[in-house]
């Protein structure tokens, strides 16, 4: 599975990097909620491939890996600050409806849709798993020995561009997401623990409602060079690096 979707993304973006008018530069960060700031999360990305529909409003998708620092879990009976996965890779791949405002100099972009995520090399935050259980049993000492099953997650989204156009070939984009997405990853184990003044408990533990936490703000800083004569009449696509 794996593999399939990893190959499959990279075919996607060789095969989009062909027909690609324009080709930019970016920076990419997301501020999951109760999560960590990622590191940038562009390793590759192409986004913006679609179709206009008439002179105001567009279709586009497009699929980015994202290297996600730590993302927080739902669905638990007890609540944690801290993510309690992570590190991982995710794929995330939007489905959207873009409202565009193009003049000469100035591109301003409004989207909404929904995408899908997909996470893999996943790891459980053990150390924030344990002292999330321990301030919930009321413990000292918290040790937890859980599996999870991964699946994909999808959600909504929205957000908005500003792209200016410096001259005819070249351009600064600045563009924000906010992303609400849930992906169900049971956990299934024990965990094991108790106060220093007593002896030690062994609780079983089924989390079957657990779900991943894909809710956060991505921004993105970029340049932009086109071969176009037109300023800001942008193109089908952009790939980002």
């Amino acid at each position: 599975m794996k593999k399939i979707v990893v190959c499959g993304l990279v075919w996607m973006i060789s095969l989009s990097a062909l027909q690609a008018q324009q080709v930019g530069l970016s920076f990419s960060y997301f501020v999951p909620r109760n999560g960590y700031f990622s590191t940038p999360i562009s390793p590759f990305s192409l986004r913006g491939v679609g179709v206009n529909l008439g002179r105001y409003f567009a279709l586009q998708t497009g699929a980015s890996l994202y290297r996600m620092a730590g993302l927080n879990m739902t669905g638990l009976p007890f609540d944690s600050k801290d993510p309690l996965l992570g590190p991982n890779f995710t794929i995330l791949v939007p489905a959207e409806l873009v409202f565009q405002l193009r003049g000469r100099v100035v591109q301003f972009d409004i989207k909404g849709g929904g995408f899908f995520f997909y996470g893999f090399a996943q790891k459980l935050d053990n150390g924030n798993i344990d002292r999330a259980l321990r301030t919930y049993q009321k413990w000292d000492v918290a040790n937890s020995d859980l599996s999870f099953q991964n699946n994909p997650g999808f959600g909504p989204h929205f957000g908005a561009e500003l792209t200016v156009y410096v001259t005819d070939q070249f351009g600064i984009s600045f563009e924000t997401n906010y992303l609400m997405g849930m992906a169900s990853m049971p956990l299934k184990g024990t965990y094991v623990g108790g106060n220093l003044s007593g002896p030690l408990q062994s609780v079983a533990a089924d989390f079957k409602d657990a779900k991943v936490d894909f809710t956060g703000l991505e921004f993105s800083i970029g340049l932009i060079f086109t071969g176009n004569s037109g300023g800001g009449k942008k193109p089908a696509a952009r790939r980002r690096r």
